[in-house]
């Protein structure tokens, strides 16, 4: 809708406020646009200026009965003349519309709207001869712009509410071609459906032209002469700007007369030139209104020859062409069309447009096998590369059983649907089913795609088999790969041979990395070189090469987008993801995990890395409700699904948890599940996220024997393997062992060991650039320090009591302590980790106690929180419970609750949530 501010609007509005209307020259504005662009509102808000007050308002309604003034009321001054549908003045209105703008009066202002395309002298508002305007005037033309997509969004907001997707404002500006009229008119209709509109692009797409829309342009095109009619008609079965010699082509009316009528269908209005060459509606949606109006049989004959048509362009759009063989009841060329535009889809990268068009066709009813053997492989290979997969499963699962399939055909649909069903939807039980019954099935008739399914057992990241499994499942696809001579599929195992090595901290992986094909001129081989170089970098991540692992990644996307494998780029996206966390980028991060998630929300499996980088970045955030939320993957699948490297670390967080809220029992619990998951796959190097906090929980739960027997056997299952960040968490469980045993039983001289060794772990993964891990190995070590020194456990102390002062000679350990302690302070400060700042800050004040009284000068705290205060509020408003803040801070609940009462008082905070949002004195 018109601004009434609207800048058109400048020139007339000081023409209006001139103090003396002697002195300003009389201003006309000439209004154009299109029907429904807005016109009549612009006059409207030209009549609700402040300026207009004094001004003497007439309305002039051309072709409306008593809608013209009476001669008088056009001669008073000043004058504001508001003309509407100039386009339908017949002669002798539009006379004296052009003998009263010839003596506009100075002072006078005047605003003529029309749509240009209805005028009956195109150009010419008043017709001829031209106007004789007063000496003095100012004459103006404004064009009325379509609404761009912003402005279509607001009105959906309006009229909708936040429903609309942004895939749905899209449509719905690409539908309505900007058209304010339509686009509200559409709005309304979308508003009224039933059932309710939920705010999709499909159902924008689905909707039909707005009844005002419909009956102008099927007026417009009744009121053509019979034989111009199926140039409009043609141009509402293409949908779509068209050149001339196409447009008349598809109408069969032939160049001479097609020309005619066309010229005639412009002059009616019927349709426009909307650029150079290109002809069509104004308004997309109204090709529908006409289509729909179209006889039968006229309309079938008209797509055969759309069809014809459009396989002639250069290049061929075969999708439209196979949508038009449709229509028009040829079945055979249809199916022709559909698997040339799939083809040509998947061998240019734009697989989902081939999965979105198979899929459609596979589901038509009484498809012939024929055509459906031919076509479902054309479907699972796009799906396997491409991103969606849903409801190609759900085609893809109904086709295996096809028994009249012929085998290798079914083979192969089978490889694909096991592949889709373990790497994209996370269903790794029913996939791995499918890929050992399509090796079975390759194995004669295709050994190359049977060298495929068994590489594809071979990977190790499913829970369920051991790493000898997937070792000899290796040698097989090797054998069955070179027996086939294909290149594409030794690529395919050496890219799995790759990815089996990394997993398992393969010194001699690196030298396989170097033999993936990256200089292959073969696409398909890229695709695989591209996939063996993300899964490398995947495991370099969890390895801990992450230096060598931007190098991977970054060559693995570059072989992907080049090669079409959109999906192997995805899983490069997640794996920067967890490489962010661990190396401490954490600037942006929640957002990224958050946006990944959004962006692949038709395939949770794919979003599984950023749900979990998402949850650990919640616990270290003090946002616990929401960390099970994301380490849970939202529900959208279950932990034993995950990949074993990710089901561990989600579960080392999930103890942590545990842990802090004081639940022992139930950690020790989760880590031995966790660990039989772990050792029952034999890739220990995937226990680096898991056994610290696995082994803290069971040496806490007085099962010290299963903790020390974690250790050691990871310490045999790391001997000869390539995984600094396994070994640095080794050193961690090791100080675990060592700190829970000296408080237990031991002395401070064993405490000061397990220092040391949590400072061995600091160090390790300060050569690893882990700044989150090293600062939790450094506070751990201060803590052991600062224990010994008090002579009793590690929280001694409180801050409400303080602690024993140590003896002399002790000071400058505990010296040192306290600011490692700082440093760690920030560390994490500096990460964004407010539990583990609050934590530590909690620990530092046992040693350094506030005073007792308060110096002179000091604040009160009267009106403003104290420290502790902020401390207990910030967590309180992450979403920690009394018990959880009081075990982080070393308080009593009552304590906790105490100071919540206080922050809530002091800040005007109507609920614990609130605190985040008001300072003290309830300002937010």
């Amino acid at each position: 809708m018109t601004s009434a501010r609207d800048p058109a609007l400048a020139p007339l509005a000081r023409a209006l406020a001139a103090e003396s209307a002697e002195s300003a020259d009389p201003v006309l504005l000439y209004v154009e646009g299109p029907a429904g662009a807005g016109k009549t509102r612009l006059l409207q808000a030209l009549a609700g200026l402040p300026e207009a007050a004094d001004a003497v308002g007439v309305w002039w309604r051309c072709g409306a009965d008593g809608g013209r003034p009476e001669e008088g009321a056009i001669r008073q001054e000043p004058l504001l003349l508001l003309v509407d549908d100039a386009h339908r003045a017949d002669e002798d209105e539009r006379r004296r519309l052009r003998r009263a703008l010839e003596r506009l009066k100075p002072g006078s202002v005047a605003a003529v709207a029309y749509r240009p395309e209805e005028l009956s002298v195109p150009g010419l508002p008043l017709g001829g001869p031209a106007v004789a305007y007063p000496a003095r005037s100012t004459v103006l033309r404004h064009r009325l712009a379509p609404w761009d997509e912003e402005r279509v969004r607001r009105a959906a907001v309006e009229m909708l509410g936040d429903r609309c997707t942004p895939e749905a404002v899209s449509g719905l500006h690409r539908r309505t071609g900007g058209s304010p009229r339509v686009v509200l008119d559409l709005l309304a209709a979308l508003r009224e459906q039933r059932p309710a509109f939920a705010g999709t692009a499909a159902e924008v797409d689905a909707a039909g032209p707005p009844v005002r829309l419909a009956e102008l342009v099927l007026s417009r095109t009744h009121a053509l002469a019979p034989a111009v009619r199926p140039v409009v008609w043609a141009a509402a079965v293409l949908d779509e700007p068209v050149g001339r010699d196409e447009l008349l082509a598809v109408s069969g009316l032939g160049s001479v007369a097609g020309s005619d009528a066309l010229s005639s269908a412009l002059r009616g209005a019927a349709l426009a030139e909307l650029g150079e060459d290109r002809y069509g509606f104004a308004v997309p949606l109204a090709a529908s209104a006409v289509r729909d109006g179209v006889p039968g049989p006229v309309r079938q004959a008209l797509h055969g020859r759309a069809a014809e048509a459009l396989s002639r362009r250069q290049p061929a759009a075969w999708a439209a062409a196979a949508a038009h063989h449709r229509a028009a009841g040829d079945i055979r060329k249809w199916l022709r069309a559909v698997e040339r535009a799939a083809g040509s889809a998947a061998a240019s990268g734009r697989h989902q447009q081939a999965i979105t068009l198979l899929e459609r066709t596979l589901a038509a009813p009484g498809l012939p096998p024929q055509a459906r053997a031919r076509l479902a492989p054309l479907l699972a290979s796009s799906a396997v590369t491409g991103l969606r997969s849903d409801q190609t499963v759900e085609v893809l699962t109904q086709i295996v059983q096809d028994t009249a399939l012929p085998v290798a055909v079914r083979g192969e649909l089978r490889l694909d649907l096991g592949l889709m069903l373990c790497n994209q939807m996370g269903r790794q039980a029913e996939g791995w089913q499918e890929l050992e019954l399509a090796a079975a099935e390759l194995r004669e008739v295709r050994p190359g795609l049977a060298a495929r399914a068994m590489s594809a057992l071979a990977m190790p990241y499913w829970p369920s088999n051991s790493i000898d499994v997937h070792r000899a499942w290796l040698v097989r696809a090797a054998a069955a790969a070179d027996a086939s001579g294909e290149e594409v599929m030794r690529a395919a195992v050496l890219a799995n041979q790759v990815g089996l090595a990394m997993s398992d901290a393969d010194p001699e992986a690196w030298d396989l990395v170097e033999r993936l094909p990256t200089d292959s001129t073969d696409p398909a081989c890229l695709q695989q070189a591209a996939r063996g170089l993300c899964n490398a970098a995947d495991s370099a991540v969890w390895l801990g090469f992450y230096e060598r692992a931007d190098d991977l990644l970054a060559e693995g996307r570059t072989l992907a987008a080049r090669s079409g494998a959109p999906y192997t780029e995805q899983t490069a996206l997640g794996t920067q993801l967890l490489q962010r966390w661990w190396t401490g980028r954490w600037t942006g991060l929640a957002k990224q995990c958050e946006d990944f998630v959004e962006a692949t929300a038709d395939m949770p499996f794919l979003a599984s890395d950023a749900c979990v980088v998402r949850g650990l970045l919640a616990v270290a955030q003090a946002e616990w409700g929401e960390a099970t939320f994301w380490l849970s993957q939202r529900g959208a699948l279950e932990t034993e699904s995950l990949p074993v490297p990710l089901a561990a670390t989600v579960a080392g967080a999930m103890i942590r948890l545990a842990l802090a809220r004081q639940e022992v029992a139930a950690a020790a619990e989760q880590a031995r599940t966790a660990w039989t998951a772990v050792t029952d796959k034999g890739v220990w190097a995937w226990a680096a996220e898991l056994v610290p906090w696995a082994v803290e929980a069971l040496a806490r739960a007085e099962d010290a024997a299963t903790a020390e027997a974690m250790v050691r056997d990871l310490s045999r299952g790391l001997a000869g393997r390539d995984a600094p960040a396994a070994e640095a968490a080794l050193v961690w469980s090791r100080a675990v062992l060592a700190e829970t045993q000296a408080s237990a039983s031991g002395g401070p001289s064993d405490l000061l060991r397990a220092a040391e060794t949590y400072r061995e772990a600091a160090a390790a993964y300060a050569a690893l650039s882990r700044p989150y891990s090293q600062a939790l190995a450094s506070e751990s070590a201060a803590r052991c320090v600062l224990g010994a020194d008090s002579g009793a456990g590690p929280a001694a102390g409180t801050a409400e009591t303080g602690a024993a002062s140590p003896p002399d000679e002790d000071r400058a350990a505990a010296a040192s302590a306290i600011t490692e302690l700082e440093l760690c302070i920030q560390r994490y400060t500096d990460l964004g980790a407010s539990w583990d700042t609050a934590r530590t800050r909690a620990l530092l004040r046992t040693r350094k106690p506030a005073r007792k009284g308060r110096p002179p000068g000091r604040p009160s705290h009267a009106d403003e929180l104290s420290p502790r205060e902020a401390e207990v509020a910030q967590l309180a408003a992450s979403g920690l419970t009394n018990r959880e803040i009081a075990a982080t801070l070393h308080l009593s609940p009552r304590t906790v609750e105490q100071h919540i009462a206080h922050a809530m008082r002091k800040t005007g905070a109507i609920s614990r949530r609130d605190l985040t949002r008001h300072r003290p004195g309830g300002s937010p």
